[in-house]
């Protein structure tokens, strides 16, 4: 198999060819054009001398050209693992010296485009795991309601003598189950709207005080048997109304929710906050409360696939405002935000 000779092999081969020929001939012109023997023989041992200096000298720059060359080389061989070129490496020629300035351009820029990679992967990762999460999410949050649904319809089905109360009974839970479908559905698109790019703001003036108030009638339509107090008075703000009364209503039925005591929507001086007397928050999970899909593996502060904080801080920073949180378990915790 033909193996192609290194830099320094062909030069050489080249060079000792060339003047051996070189040093034959002009050995042969000085036998043949001066007739002193001994004069010829000192001209062609000065020849020879001077054509091995030549050669020695030109050996160590071909031997110094081919190491640059194989640095070269060895870059360019493991470029996706060198981290850095070494700057300080000197070379012989400027053009060797243009190809290694050249080289750390095109090593910066894939290292570049790697690390954009890298951060893109990391993201579309980030993206399948918060899809897996909110299928799983969506998964567990429809089975309850579907079969109460599906349970309370069979029964209803089955059994004509099922007394007219028990019926109405039913048929309310049923009511209230597909409220709560409707309910994940909704929060599930204005979040994919979020996520999208899509949701938009269309600011207005309105008193947050009101606002509060018709949250509170509409809660206590649902927990019947729980009392929501409004602290304040009459405040205008400048924002998005229905984006808003997310923000509220999901503070608000999350106080419910978790507290058998009463909730307070407390307005004062542009601070609005939700207080509670529940569960609490373990202080290790208060940051992460508020992330997507995340769900505590104690109290599942958010039981709507781990949106609806998430929701509210993304509400929040649409409107320049942040949602802070104060908890401490079996106190209570108390949602705050400055619109």
């Amino acid at each position: 198999m033909f193996h192609r000779p290194h830099f320094q092999e062909y030069v050489m081969a080249r060079l000792v060819t060339v003047a051996v020929i070189t040093f034959i001939i002009f050995s042969l012109l000085l036998v043949v054009l001066v007739p002193d023997t001994n004069t010829v023989l000192t001209a062609v041992g000065l020849i020879a001398l001077a054509f091995s200096v030549f050669i020695v000298n030109v050996y160590r720059g071909a031997q110094h050209m081919q190491k640059e060359l194989v640095t070269i080389s060895n870059y360019l061989k493991n470029i996706e693992d060198i981290d850095k070129i070494d700057y300080k490496t000197h070379f012989f020629t400027q053009e060797f010296e243009d190809i290694n300035q050249n080289l750390i351009k095109v090593l910066n820029s894939a290292k570049k485009r790697e690390d954009i990679k890298q951060r893109y992967n990391a993201k579309l990762k980030l993206k399948n795991r918060q899809r897996g999460d909110m299928i799983s999410a969506i998964a567990h949050e429809f089975r309850n309601p579907i079969a109460s649904i599906m349970g309370y319809s069979q029964t209803l089905q089955d059994d004509y003598d099922i007394p007219k109360p028990l019926q109405e009974k039913f048929l309310g839970k049923i009511y209230n189950n597909g409220n709560k479908i409707e309910s994940l559905l909704s929060r599930l698109i204005l979040w994919n709207k979020f996520e999208s790019g899509e949701a938009k703001l269309h600011k207005s003036s309105f008193d947050i005080y009101a606002l509060g108030n018709e949250v509170k009638l509409s809660l206590e339509e649902k927990y019947k048997a729980r009392e929501i107090r409004i602290e304040g008075s009459a405040y205008i703000v400048d924002a998005d109304r229905t984006l808003m009364e997310v923000v509220l209503k999901n503070l608000m039925e999350n106080g419910l929710k978790y507290s058998k005591d009463e909730v307070v929507l407390q307005i004062k001086d542009g601070l609005v906050s939700i207080i509670d007397k529940g569960v609490g928050i373990k202080e290790k999970d208060l940051g992460k409360v508020s992330k997507k899909f995340y769900r505590s593996g104690t109290h599942n502060w958010d039981n709507s696939m781990g949106l609806g904080l998430s929701i509210v801080k993304t509400i929040l920073s649409l409107q320049q405002s942040k949602l802070e949180i104060v908890s401490k378990e079996e106190v209570g915790s108390t949602f705050s935000f400055k619109i």
